[in-house]
């Protein structure tokens, strides 16, 4: 907010855009400080900058695999060719940490079992997939990608993973700079600032919580305001509300079944079969649906 403010400043009340610096001290401050005036086009520099990574990040965050009833990965597949086939991508590395529990003979098999379910949608839809558990340097590998997806399960596996493997940091660079990044579910949700929001059981102990922050906001896949009047426990809002609470300043995106969020040329957008998406902010009574369509980019900010 504080970058908006001061490049709002900047742009507008000054009326200054890529004028010298020195022309815009002399003139456009003489009488409101020197040191002001510095402070204020450091701050723009910093927004610019900001806004520039925003305009190059290329983001499908998908909501869920699949919807009953229907095949694996069916919904979103004309997303997924779309996304890639605009942004020039053929071949796909696939992260499967977070499938924990595909095969019963153990991590390998199930990430083997999961990069060939995967593998099967994306090459029916014209695309090579490899999994990054094969490579010897999966930092190399990702450096290298055309396009890296992160696939869903458990969020706390796949996040102990992308941190002792330096994946995390790693991925969220190549995506900050333009590399097209997709994910479901758990996917999804590590996209975000941490991964505090998922709807996962622990089952290990991450290094941290912190994840790729390519988004501003939290996400909450698979959100639900079901409720069933025969449970006595916690609705999804009950969780999500405490959240807020102890993290009043930061947004909440919940994405419901047959949704994305779409990120191009800096526009974020609701994407899918008709559903809504339900924001929340520092007090529950301040949440808010939003239809596809409709303008979501205070998200970004």
């Amino acid at each position: 907010m504080v970058y908006h403010q001061f490049a709002t400043l900047y742009k507008m009340q000054f009326d200054v855009k890529e004028r010298d610096e020195k022309l815009f001290f002399g003139i456009k401050f003489k009488g409101k400080g020197l040191a002001f005036a510095k402070k204020v086009v450091s701050l723009c520099h910093i927004y610019k900058r900001k806004n520039s990574e925003i305009m190059n990040r290329k983001l499908l965050l998908i909501s869920n695999s699949t919807n009953r009833g229907e095949a694996y990965l069916d919904w979103p597949k004309s997303q997924i060719s779309e996304f890639l086939t605009r942004h020039g991508v053929k071949k796909v590395l696939f992260v499967p940490f977070a499938g924990v529990s595909l095969s019963p003979d153990g991590l390998e098999a199930s990430y083997n079992a999961y990069e060939a379910k995967v593998k099967a949608v994306f090459n029916a839809l014209g695309f090579e997939l490899s999994s990054i558990h094969h490579e010897a340097d999966p930092v190399a590998a990702v450096e290298a990608a055309e396009c890296v997806a992160v696939g869903g399960g458990n969020t706390f596996h796949l996040v102990k993973e992308l941190h002792r493997q330096k994946l995390m940091d790693a991925i969220s660079k190549r995506a900050m700079a333009g590399m097209p990044y997709m994910g479901w579910s758990a996917g999804s949700n590590v996209a975000g600032p941490t991964l505090c929001t998922t709807n996962d059981m622990p089952i290990v102990e991450p290094e941290s919580f912190r994840c790729m922050n390519l988004v501003p906001f939290q996400i909450n896949p698979h959100y639900t305001d079901f409720f069933d009047p025969k449970h006595g426990g916690e609705t999804r809002d009950d969780r999500l509300k405490e959240y807020i609470m102890v993290n009043p300043n930061m947004y909440v995106a919940g994405i419901r079944e047959a949704t994305s969020l779409l990120l191009e040329n800096g526009k974020l957008s609701l994407i899918g079969r008709p559903n809504k998406m339900k924001v929340f902010k520092e007090k529950i009574e301040n949440t808010k649906e939003y239809d596809l369509g409709e303008d979501i980019n205070f998200l970004m900010k």
